[in-house]
């Protein structure tokens, strides 16, 4: 049986009447960036999470790199954040002048470790102005955000979440993107929410941090050729908003299918001789991502190739050992257990269209090549 790793086309199939019906309202609107369709979105997309604001912007990076400057990141201010994530995280930081600096990861959840993060502020350098962490909720699962929340609060540093990939994921029974000081958001077509091309979110309680990042998305204006500060292009369009309407309705319940497939996951696996992922008593992990650990990886993954089944791997590379990122002054062996999980994670189909049948394909052949 040939399994793809992510069949969109099934979403499509799906809600297809739903989605046409949506888009041609707004081409026959006339109006296509920002506008009452987008506007509309950010209400329903605000109450939907529990923010008192959401802001549309053009991409799940550029979510960040706003919230980044709105929260007063200037050039060679240190940002914490961790290895083990998609490189735009790190650009985020890097377009808003920042300095990455990395913690290691919790050996469970794969998300940043607060003993981490606390080390790395208790050795900080003094040449080296702190000024925000990037908490990253990495594959479906929250960050233990408690500790890291104190932490910011001792050290006088806001806290970004970025909740790419977690939307409708919970901590302690609150949906992460609220908890910090921005939550940042992705609509990437790959996501649990995502649009037919590139878009992003951004969500804060507070009025002001709303009304900035607002301004900055428009090229910092605050009413039509009023420009009171320096800003960008980072606009959501229309057309996305009006798929991501649409899509937002089913998201509870295409969440709720996320989870019962890594039951079945679960169950087929636990015997064999991989390292399954884990949901902390404090989370409610949407699984993004399905991904398992094992110490024969690669092999692992060419073998299910051969036999038609597709698998990807996130992240094969932490972003300290990018060479994008050399001038940072990282070497191998600085976050062992980002660089552990870069040679053992392995991600397996699963979407809310993927089939049970596919799944159970999926793991009776790693039962009989693993």
């Amino acid at each position: 049986m040939r399994v793809p790793f992510l069949e969109l086309k099934r979403e499509y199939e799906a809600i297809k009447p739903e989605i046409q019906e949506a888009v041609s309202r707004v081409l026959e609107s006339g109006s296509y960036i920002l506008g009452h369709v987008v506007e509309d979105f950010e209400r329903d997309f605000a109450r939907w999470l529990g923010a008192s604001h959401a802001v549309g912007v053009g991409s799940g990076t550029e979510a960040l790199h706003l919230a980044l400057v709105a929260s007063g990141i200037k050039p060679g201010d240190g940002v914490l954040t961790v290895s083990n994530t998609a490189v735009p995280t790190v650009s985020a930081i890097s377009f808003a002048g920042g300095r990455p600096i990395f913690v290691d990861i919790d050996p469970d959840s794969y998300t940043m470790s607060p003993s981490a993060l606390a080390e790395a502020l208790e050795g900080s350098s003094p040449s080296v102005n702190y000024k925000a962490i990037v908490v990253v909720h990495l594959y479906g699962h929250a960050a233990d955000m408690d500790p890291i929340v104190e932490l910011a609060q001792t050290h006088g540093l806001k806290v970004i979440e970025d909740v790419a990939q977690a939307t409708g994921a919970t901590y302690k029974g609150k949906k992460v993107g609220i908890i910090g000081d921005f939550g940042c958001f992705s609509f990437y077509p790959t996501k649990n929410l995502g649009a037919y091309g590139d878009g992003g979110m951004v969500v804060t309680h507070s009025d002001k941090d709303a009304e900035t990042v607002r301004m900055l998305r428009n090229y910092g204006e605050k009413t039509k050729n009023f420009n009171v500060i320096e800003g960008y292009n980072s606009r959501l369009d229309a057309i996305q908003a009006a798929v991501l309407t649409c899509k937002l309705q089913y998201l509870d319940w295409w969440n709720e299918i996320r989870r019962n497939q890594a039951r079945l996951y679960g169950e087929l696996l636990k015997e064999r001789n991989v390292q399954l992922p884990v949901e902390k008593g404090y989370a409610r992990h949407v699984y993004h991502l399905y991904v398992m650990r094992t110490k024969n990886r690669n092999r692992l993954r060419e073998r299910l190739a051969e036999n038609g089944i597709q698998t990807a791997v996130h992240y094969p590379r932490p972003v300290h050992l990018q060479q994008a990122y050399a001038h940072l002054g990282y070497q191998e062996g600085s976050f062992p257990v980002s660089e552990r999980n870069a040679h053992e994670v392995l991600s397996l189909p699963l979407s809310p269209f993927t089939r049970q049948e596919e799944i159970v394909a999926v793991a009776e052949a790693i039962r009989l090549l693993e």
